[in-house]
């Protein structure tokens, strides 16, 4: 990407310099994967629901209106003076408005790319979305897969072979760091945890080479060698940009991310 990106010689990329960074994972399992949305105190609203539309990259349309149903629940609930229940009307209602037809109706999009790759995938999509568009649309619907499933282990991997930053184009991952103002005090509990401490040296390393270290975009996670020569894990949790990826994507689910104290995390400008 970052080569064929150089070739263009847009001007606007030539002379500039890295004024930000920041990273999210984009929660993109669409209808299927649409979580229980209210809970005891809350609810759960736009793209922390997963009301993303992905084939057209749009969400903020569907945020909108879902935090508009919410707030009519809730609003609802405290002119008839009930208490403990406060939501429990927006979900019914997401279900009857636009947001979940439009959701529905691009449903198959991701999980045919994710199936069938790039180009099967997104010629099944496109023809679903269209039947979709003539309002016929069909009748079933992709099973989705944990995308924690979806890591090949590193016997049947090719390793690829990285350039280093050229402080022009490309950037390293700790000054990246550096420019997104992330802080979290350092008195505080560390917010990412793991379920067994010795999972990330007994399975994750020696099966999967340790992929926390590389689909971090904060470097927050990495192996060295213990007191006694053996590998360990290291989190620098103080790094952590909140993108969720390691919650998501650790094979064996072993990395649980905790809310931080007092607001820490990125600090992004113009925000």
């Amino acid at each position: 990407m970052i080569p064929s990106i150089a070739k263009l010689k847009l001007s606007k990329i030539e002379g500039g310099r890295r004024v930000s960074y920041g990273a999210r994972a984009i929660n993109e399992g669409g209808y299927q994967a649409i979580p229980k949305l209210v809970f005891p105190g809350g609810a759960l609203i736009g793209c922390s629901a997963g009301f993303v539309n992905v084939p057209r990259i749009k969400g903020t349309h569907t945020a909108m209106k879902s935090a508009m149903l919410a707030a009519e629940a809730a609003f609802e609930a405290i002119s008839a003076d009930r208490s403990g229940d406060l939501l429990e009307a927006y979900p019914s209602a997401l279900g009857k408005s636009w947001v979940a037809k439009e959701l529905k109706s691009v449903r198959n999009a991701q999980p045919a790319v994710a199936h069938w790759g790039g180009t099967a995938g997104t010629l099944y999509a496109g023809l679903d979305l269209w039947l979709n568009h003539l309002g016929i649309g069909v009748p079933w619907t992709l099973k989705l897969r944990p995308d924690h499933k979806s890591l090949h282990e590193k016997s049947k991997a090719r390793p690829i072979d990285y350039p280093k930053a050229d402080g022009v184009l490309t950037y390293d991952r700790l000054s990246s760091v550096f420019v997104s103002n992330t802080n979290h005090e350092e008195d505080q509990p560390v917010h990412l945890t793991l379920k067994d401490a010795d999972i990330p040296t007994a399975i994750n390393l020696p099966v999967y080479a340790g992929p926390e270290q590389r689909y971090c975009p904060a470097g927050v996670y990495e192996f060295v060698d213990g007191e006694s020569g053996e590998p360990r894990l290291q989190i620098n949790a103080q790094n952590c940009v909140h993108c969720k990826t390691c919650d998501i994507k650790d094979p064996t689910q072993n990395i649980n991310w905790v809310t931080p104290e007092g607001g820490g995390g990125p600090n992004y400008p113009n925000m």
